[in-house]
């Protein structure tokens, strides 16, 4: 397995806080596919307001979190080091549950196709086990 800390993942990808949403990565291989985790605290901004009375992370936000794990995927391959992977579309997306604080998010991104800059992932987060968003991600390398 091929695990990455919090400042090696920092070494991939340009995100940083509070927009960097995955903890650590537990295994990838370049070009192929990238497992990481988002341990989820009620100290994350985004609880403040989303929501104050039943704290729910934001699909969008969890959307965010399978896309850099995808992008630690294909950015640590040796040609695409120092880019950045944009977003170019998210396809049959689907929120099947919700990610409350104290939940340890698995994110699985899994690179099915790439041609050139264009790539497509299969990304899929769960909770203990249970399937709680599930999407395909057209990225781009700039």
């Amino acid at each position: 397995m091929n695990h990455l800390d919090i400042s090696q993942i920092k070494d991939i990808i340009p995100h940083r806080h509070p927009f960097l949403l995955v903890d650590y990565i537990e295994d990838y291989e370049p070009g192929q596919y990238a497992v990481g985790y988002k341990c989820v605290t009620y100290r994350e901004d985004f609880f403040a307001g989303h929501f104050p009375q039943e704290p729910v992370m934001p699909g969008v936000l969890t959307v965010e979190a399978l896309a850099q794990v995808g992008a630690v995927a294909i950015l640590s391959q040796d040609a695409n080091q120092g880019k950045i992977a944009y977003f170019g579309g998210i396809n049959k997306c689907k929120f099947k549950g919700k990610i409350i604080p104290g939940d340890k998010v698995r994110l699985e991104t899994k690179i099915i196709r790439q041609k050139g800059p264009v790539g497509v992932g299969e990304a899929v987060a769960s909770v203990d086990g249970k399937t709680v968003v599930s999407a395909e991600l057209t990225f781009m390398i700039g």
